[in-house]
């Protein structure tokens, strides 16, 4: 996996809020207690000190969906803006961290302004919670591009798409409000804060099973550069689950504070989550797609039609460019049109 300059760009813009977070975590637990034994307690619990710079660290990591969305945009433009799968799964999975940065720039907000230190629920969550649509759409574009379907026809497809989500919703309901309040719905929050408390987990639950069984069969057949956003789409999935589950479980009991542990994994996750929009960049190679799922963009006119013009036409071979070997069998001819994006 070769990373594109936005993927540099935002991983060493992730290392420098990590060394702020680590730094600043320092500070002010020495500044706290001059006598302080530092351990990976302590520089852990060092934001509970000082709410300043817990604000500051949630704050500058809002940057990254933000930038990763602006990025995701530019390629999607690239890519004909909305008239193929490709440009439509960079589009929303943009959008999906467009959302979550919007979310974030309001919780700021409410502790900037509204010295609000949590607020949650408040109006970030509409911005958190659009997320996960924008993402769902997103993929199933992702899996048209490469001829990959849900299968929704499949009864089995069906019930795990129904069963795992499900069974963490109880999961989580069991952990939140029999373990950490009691029994109570009221205690912890109230209502509103328990239905999220259960809707983040599960909404990254039902993503990572919608990529499971929409990339999970075909997976063997794509090509290097649909392959690997999807690791790291599941990979980041994955890990917002565990950081969506952490600030449940901490916000319940409260313990949560800005620049916790917690935050230090979102900002992990929305690091994660922004390189598949820069991976699918038409200037690193073309994708091979099958003409029943993506039509030719505009920009296929480049391409130079004087070798198929002139070439004999024979009943046993076509002109179209042939399927690389990562997306399909090399042993076996290949007979359908199968065009390729050509690098712009």
């Amino acid at each position: 996996m070769k990373l594109t300059r936005p993927a540099h760009f935002l991983l060493g813009f992730y290392f420098a809020i990590f060394i702020f977070w680590l730094c600043s975590s320092l500070f002010v637990t020495a500044n706290a207690n001059a006598h302080v034994v530092f351990s990976a307690s302590t520089i852990l619990n060092g934001f509970k000190n000082n709410t300043q710079y817990g604000y500051i660290f949630a704050f500058a990591y809002a940057f990254i969906p933000f930038i990763g969305s602006l990025v995701g945009f530019t390629i999607s433009k690239k890519w004909g803006f909305f008239k193929n799968p490709v440009s439509k799964a960079v589009f929303f999975l943009s959008m999906s961290l467009f959302s979550w940065a919007m979310g974030e720039f309001i919780w700021a907000y409410y502790n900037f302004f509204l010295n609000a230190n949590v607020p949650y629920p408040s109006w970030a969550d509409v911005g958190f919670v659009l997320n996960y649509p924008f993402w769902g759409i997103g993929m199933v574009y992702l899996g048209q591009a490469s001829g990959a379907r849900l299968g929704l026809h499949q009864t089995s497809r069906k019930i795990l798409l129904v069963l795992i989500p499900v069974f963490v919703s109880l999961f989580s309901w069991y952990f939140m409000v029999i373990l950490a309040r009691g029994g109570s719905i009221t205690s912890g929050g109230g209502l509103l804060k328990v239905f999220f408390d259960i809707a983040y987990p599960a909404g990254d639950i039902i993503l990572l099973t919608m990529g499971l069984l929409i990339f999970g069969l075909s997976f063997r057949h794509w090509n290097a550069q649909l392959k690997w956003p999807v690791i790291v789409i599941l990979i980041g999935v994955l890990s917002e689950y565990v950081a969506d589950f952490g600030f449940s479980y901490t916000t319940t009991i409260g313990t949560f504070y800005n620049g916790c542990l917690v935050d230090l994994a979102y900002a992990t996750s929305l690091v994660i989550l922004s390189f598949p929009v820069t991976l699918l960049d038409v200037k690193k190679e073309t994708v091979a797609v099958t003409t029943s799922t993506m039509p030719v963009a505009p920009m296929a006119s480049t391409l130079d039609t004087s070798s198929t013009a002139s070439a004999p036409t024979t009943p046993t071979t076509t002109s179209s460019p042939s399927i690389p070997p990562s997306v399909g069998d090399a042993s076996t001819p290949q007979t359908t049109n199968t065009p390729e994006y050509p690098v712009s």
